[in-house]
C-alpha cells in the first residue's frame, strides 16, 4: 500500500532537492535518480525551462507562482524493499510525467516507513507548458500508484464507498434511526437500476414500499412519501427528512442526468443474479419485476450481439481473443513509443540549453577577467558545461544538432501514439462488451427456474434455435 501527497513549491527549489537528497536519508545518496537534469543543478534547469513559460502556457485556475511539485509516495513498515520502492518510484515518475518534465527521485530510508520523494518542474521540456495541479490531476496519480502497488504485489487502499456523500446525508446517517438510512440506500440502488422516473417508482414498489405524491405536478402534492414493510408511519422526501437529493423532483433530476451521461447507444447491464440473492425469494414483487429487467437486458445484449455480426458463442469466442492480440500489440507498440519519445524529449532539453548558452561558453573563453565573467553568468556556463556533457555522454556531437528536426520527430511520435492510444482504447471497450454479452447471454440461458415467464421461456427456445449453446 502507498498513500501519496503532492504541493507545491513557490520559491527554495534549491532547499527541497537539497533536503531530499540528503545522504543521510537516501543510504548515502544510492537512492537518487533524475531525469533531463542534474540533482546538483536541477534548480537551475527548472528555472531555464520557466523562464521560456509565457502566459499562454497557462490554463484558467493555474497557480503560476509554483516553480515545481513535491509528490510524497509513503508505503507501509516493512512491506517493500528500498530497491523495489525506488523502482516503484520511477516506474510513477515516467508514467506520470510522460518524458516531458525534469524531476529528481529519492528514496528515504531513515524513517520507520520507506517513502519516496519526487520533485519536477512546474514546467514541460517540449512545449513549456505549465503542470496543472488539480483534483483531477491527484487521482491520477492516486490511480497510477495503486496500480504499480497491485503489480508489484503490495496492498492497496480500498474505497470505503464514503466518498462523495454530503456532510448533511453523513449527519443525517449518523443521528438519525438507521431505518431512514435503509430508505436512502435503497432510493440510490433503484436510481442505478433503472432508466426512467416511472421505473424508479416500479422498482420501489416491488421492494416492498408503499408511496404516496408521487406526481410531479401541481396536483401531486409537495412531498413524495415512503412506508416501508414493517413500519407504520411513512417518510418524507424532503430535506429535512432524508436530504436534499431525496426530493422527487432531485430523484427525477438524477435518473436524467445519469442517462444523459451514458456514452452508449444503451446502459451496460448485467443480468440480475435472483438465485444466491436472499431478497428475491423473500419478495414475490422484487422477482417479478428482476424477471422483467432481465428479459429486457438479454433482448438488448442479444441486438447487440447481432449489431457486431455474431451468431453464436464460437464467434464470439473467436472476436475476443482477435482484439485481445490486437490490444496487446498496440500497447507494446505504445510503450516503445513512450520510451523513444522520453529520450527524445531529454536529447532536446540538452540541445536547446547547449545552443542558448553557448555563447557565453565562447565569450569566457576570449574574455580577460574570467573571474568577474563567472560570478555574472554563473548559470549560463553552468547550463551549457552540464548540457554538453550530457548530450557528449549518448555519443552525439552537439554542434550539429538540429533542434526543430528533434521536435518534428517527436511531434510524429506523439501523433501515432495518439492514434494507437484511440485504437487501444476502442479495442479494449469492444473487449469488455463482448464479454459482457458473453456473461449476459450465458447467465440467462442458463436460468431454469419453472417460475420464469413464458416470454422467458420463448427468448430460451428462439437463443437455442439460432445456435447460440
Amino acid at each position: 500500500m502507498a498513500v501519496t501527497k503532492i504541493h507545491g513549491i513557490k520559491t527554495t527549489v534549491d532547499k527541497a532537492i537539497e533536503y531530499i537528497c540528503n545522504p543521510d536519508k537516501t543510504d548515502e545518496k544510492i537512492y537518487i535518480s533524475s531525469f533531463a537534469c542534474a540533482p546538483e543543478t536541477a534548480a537551475l534547469d527548472f528555472k531555464y525551462t520557466l523562464d521560456h513559460t509565457t502566459e499562454q502556457n497557462f490554463s484558467d485556475g493555474q497557480d503560476k507562482e509554483n516553480k515545481a511539485f513535491h509528490l510524497i509516495q509513503a508505503f507501509l513498515p516493512e512491506e517493500v524493499s528500498y530497491e523495489e520502492a525506488h523502482a516503484i518510484g520511477k516506474e510513477l515518475a515516467d508514467n506520470l510525467l510522460q518524458g516531458k518534465y525534469s524531476y529528481v527521485l529519492t528514496t528515504h530510508i531513515d524513517k520507520g516507513h520507506v517513502h519516496n520523494h519526487l520533485i519536477f518542474c512546474a514546467a514541460d521540456n517540449i512545449e513549456h507548458k505549465h503542470y496543472h495541479d488539480c483534483k483531477q490531476s491527484y487521482w491520477e496519480i492516486r490511480k497510477l500508484s495503486d496500480q504499480l502497488c497491485q503489480e508489484h504485489g503490495l496492498s492497496v487502499i480500498e474505497p470505503d464507498g464514503k466518498r462523495g456523500m454530503k456532510y448533511n446525508e453523513w449527519t443525517a446517517n449518523k443521528n438519525d434511526a438507521g431505518w431512514k438510512s435503509q430508505i436512502r440506500k435503497d432510493i440510490n440502488q433503484a436510481i442505478k437500476a433503472v432508466s426512467s422516473y416511472e421505473e424508479f417508482l416500479a422498482l420501489m414498489k416491488a421492494k416492498g414500499y408503499e408511496m404516496k405524491g408521487t406526481e410531479i405536478s401541481e396536483n401531486g402534492g409537495k412531498y413524495i412519501t415512503f412506508r416501508p414493510v414493517g413500519k407504520d408511519r411513512p417518510v418524507r422526501g424532503s430535506t429535512k427528512s432524508l436530504g436534499k437529493n431525496f426530493t422527487k423532483e432531485r430523484i427525477k433530476e438524477r435518473i436524467e442526468n445519469k442517462r444523459q451521461h451514458t456514452p452508449m447507444p444503451y446502459k451496460r447491464k448485467r443480468i440480475i443474479d435472483t438465485a444466491s440473492d436472499p431478497k428475491f425469494t423473500e419478495n414475490i414483487g422484487l422477482k417479478k419485476w428482476a424477471a422483467k429487467e432481465n428479459l429486457k437486458i438479454a433482448s438488448e445484449t442479444y441486438s447487440k450481439m447481432i449489431a457486431h455480426d455474431i451468431h453464436n458463442f464460437a464467434e464470439l469466442d473467436s472476436r475476443i481473443r482477435f482484439l485481445q492480440e490486437q490490444t496487446k500489440n498496440s500497447n507494446c507498440t505504445i510503450i516503445s513509443l513512450e520510451h523513444q519519445m522520453q529520450e527524445l524529449a531529454e536529447m532536446i532539453k540538452y540541445a536547446e540549453q547547449y545552443q542558448e548558452n553557448k555563447p557565453y561558453n565562447d565569450r569566457y573563453e576570449t574574455v580577460k577577467d574570467k573571474d568577474r565573467f563567472l560570478r555574472k553568468y554563473e548559470s549560463q556556463l553552468i547550463l551549457f558545461s552540464g548540457a554538453e556533457r550530457m548530450l557528449q555522454r549518448d555519443g552525439i556531437a552537439p554542434a550539429r544538432m538540429n533542434v526543430g528536426k528533434l521536435k518534428q520527430t517527436y511531434n510524429d511520435l506523439l501523433s501515432r501514439k495518439n492514434e494507437l492510444f484511440k485504437q487501444h482504447k476502442t479495442e479494449k471497450a469492444e473487449i469488455a462488451e463482448l464479454e459482457l454479452i458473453r456473461q449476459n447471454m450465458e447467465k440467462y440461458l442458463n436460468i431454469a427456474s419453472p417460475e420464469v415467464p413464458k416470454e422467458l421461456r420463448a427468448f430460451q427456445v428462439l437463443c437455442k434455435q439460432k445456435k447460440l449453446i
